[in-house]
Protein backbone atom coordinates (compact mmCIF):
# COMPACT_ATOMS: atom_id res chain seq x y z
CA UNK A 1 0.00 0.00 0.00
CA UNK A 2 3.18 2.34 0.83
CA UNK A 3 3.97 2.07 -3.06
CA UNK A 4 0.65 2.62 -3.98
CA UNK A 5 0.48 5.89 -2.13
CA UNK A 6 4.05 7.54 -2.90
CA UNK A 7 2.71 7.09 -6.89
CA UNK A 8 -0.15 8.56 -5.92
CA UNK A 9 0.93 11.50 -4.00
CA UNK A 10 3.93 12.08 -6.55
CA UNK A 11 1.30 12.04 -9.70
CA UNK A 12 -1.12 14.69 -7.28
CA UNK A 13 1.97 16.62 -6.85
CA UNK A 14 2.63 17.10 -10.51
CA UNK A 15 -0.73 17.50 -11.33
CA UNK A 16 -0.28 20.82 -8.94
CA UNK A 17 2.58 21.95 -10.48
CA UNK A 18 1.19 21.20 -14.09
CA UNK A 19 -1.76 23.85 -13.38
CA UNK A 20 1.14 26.32 -12.17
CA UNK A 21 2.13 26.21 -15.64
CA UNK A 22 1.22 27.05 -19.04
CA UNK A 23 2.39 25.99 -23.02
CA UNK A 24 5.66 24.32 -23.21
CA UNK A 25 6.69 24.48 -19.61
CA UNK A 26 3.61 22.51 -18.09
CA UNK A 27 4.48 19.88 -21.04
CA UNK A 28 6.80 17.99 -18.66
CA UNK A 29 4.92 18.18 -15.08
CA UNK A 30 2.07 16.35 -17.70
CA UNK A 31 4.58 13.41 -18.90
CA UNK A 32 5.15 13.40 -15.16
CA UNK A 33 1.91 13.54 -14.22
CA UNK A 34 0.44 10.67 -16.40
CA UNK A 35 3.48 8.67 -15.94
CA UNK A 36 2.88 8.52 -12.12
CA UNK A 37 -0.62 8.21 -12.41
CA UNK A 38 -0.72 5.46 -13.90
CA UNK A 39 1.85 3.39 -12.35
CA UNK A 40 -0.36 4.04 -9.50
CA UNK A 41 -2.91 2.66 -11.37
CA UNK A 42 -0.53 -0.31 -12.19
CA UNK A 43 -0.02 -0.57 -8.07
CA UNK A 44 -3.62 -0.34 -7.44
CA UNK A 45 -4.47 -3.47 -9.62
CA UNK A 46 -2.11 -5.40 -7.92
CA UNK A 47 -3.74 -4.48 -4.36
CA UNK A 48 -7.02 -5.21 -6.09
CA UNK A 49 -5.71 -8.62 -6.38
CA UNK A 50 -5.37 -9.20 -3.00
CA UNK A 51 -8.53 -8.27 -1.81
CA UNK A 52 -11.39 -10.79 -0.55
CA UNK A 53 -13.85 -10.41 -0.86
CA UNK A 54 -13.79 -8.11 -4.01
CA UNK A 55 -16.53 -5.47 -4.40
CA UNK A 56 -19.06 -6.63 -7.20
CA UNK A 57 -19.48 -3.31 -8.89
CA UNK A 58 -18.59 0.31 -8.61
CA UNK A 59 -20.72 1.12 -6.45
CA UNK A 60 -19.03 -1.40 -3.82
CA UNK A 61 -15.91 -0.61 -4.96
CA UNK A 62 -16.17 2.92 -4.54
CA UNK A 63 -17.13 2.29 -0.87
CA UNK A 64 -13.77 0.77 0.18
CA UNK A 65 -11.57 3.49 2.54
CA UNK A 66 -8.65 3.30 -0.12
CA UNK A 67 -10.63 4.34 -2.97
CA UNK A 68 -12.77 7.06 -0.97
CA UNK A 69 -9.29 8.42 0.27
CA UNK A 70 -8.22 8.41 -3.55
CA UNK A 71 -11.71 10.11 -4.94
CA UNK A 72 -11.28 12.83 -2.14
CA UNK A 73 -7.73 14.27 -3.40
CA UNK A 74 -8.13 13.32 -7.08
CA UNK A 75 -8.54 16.53 -9.09
CA UNK A 76 -12.29 16.64 -10.64
CA UNK A 77 -10.46 16.73 -14.32
CA UNK A 78 -8.65 13.31 -13.51
CA UNK A 79 -11.65 11.82 -11.78
CA UNK A 80 -13.40 10.25 -14.91
CA UNK A 81 -9.98 8.92 -15.61
CA UNK A 82 -9.75 6.74 -12.32
CA UNK A 83 -12.93 5.85 -12.67
CA UNK A 84 -12.82 4.11 -15.94
CA UNK A 85 -9.40 2.70 -14.68
CA UNK A 86 -11.19 1.60 -11.78
CA UNK A 87 -14.51 -0.27 -13.82
CA UNK A 88 -12.05 -1.69 -16.27
CA UNK A 89 -10.20 -3.20 -13.38
CA UNK A 90 -13.59 -4.76 -12.34
CA UNK A 91 -14.44 -5.91 -15.28
CA UNK A 92 -10.93 -7.57 -15.62
CA UNK A 93 -10.08 -5.83 -18.54
CA UNK A 94 -6.30 -5.24 -18.95
CA UNK A 95 -5.45 -2.39 -20.94
CA UNK A 96 -2.02 -1.32 -22.59
CA UNK A 97 -0.21 1.76 -22.82
CA UNK A 98 2.01 2.97 -25.66
CA UNK A 99 4.18 5.74 -25.12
Amino acid sequence: MKLIDEYFETAMEDWSMMQKTSGDEGAEWAERFERYFYEFINEMKKWWTTLDPKPNNLNEAEELPEIKKWMEQIPAPVQINFLTELEDILDGIETERFD
